[in-house]
């Protein structure tokens, strides 16, 4: 597969025409080592339940969708609506590409216009790919649960990170 450069990405949000898309990443992406409960979606109405049109960046190279970064306030709490959790994922063939970097500067300008300002997620300790690759982008680590979940006969602690906009 020839993937086109990074600077024609191009990023926006997320359609309902996207989700069959989304959801092939999602299987492709998701699995016991970078969340506590891999989703399986039995249809495609039923993910658009969980992530409406809107709350997801999209990148697109060409034609294809290779990625997202989903986002939503942690709670519906009014004092608390000045933050996103989010929750990225790329496509396996487009990883180490600067696709996930793209989106979450696109997010950081998105958030920024809707006066968010900061974005929170959570990983888990045995997914060291990513926890690094927060780090790189900017992420801290403020917190951190010990033994958090039971997953493949191990104990994994979940960890709590930030970024300031």
């Amino acid at each position: 597969m020839s993937v086109q450069p990074v600077d024609k990405l191009v990023t926006r949000l997320s359609i309902m025409n996207d989700a069959q898309y989304l959801i092939e990443i999602d299987h492709l992406v998701w699995n016991d080592n970078n969340t506590p409960c891999v989703l399986q979606y039995g249809s495609r109405q039923q993910y658009l339940q969980d992530h409406p049109p809107g709350t997801q960046l999209v990148a697109i190279l060409g034609e294809q969708i290779c990625g997202y970064v989903g986002f939503q306030h942690p709670t519906y709490v009014s004092t608390n609506q000045h933050v996103y959790d989010i929750h990225i994922a790329i496509h396996p063939d487009y990883q180490g590409k600067g696709i996930g970097r793209k989106l979450i500067e696109s997010l950081g300008e998105f958030a920024r216009s809707q006066q968010i300002r900061k974005l929170t997620l959570r990983v888990l300790s045995t997914n060291k790919e990513a926890f690094q690759f927060y780090k790189k982008l900017g992420f801290v680590e403020n917190g951190r649960l010990p033994e958090e979940f039971y997953i493949n006969g191990q104990y994994v602690d979940d960890i709590l990170m930030t970024y300031w906009l």
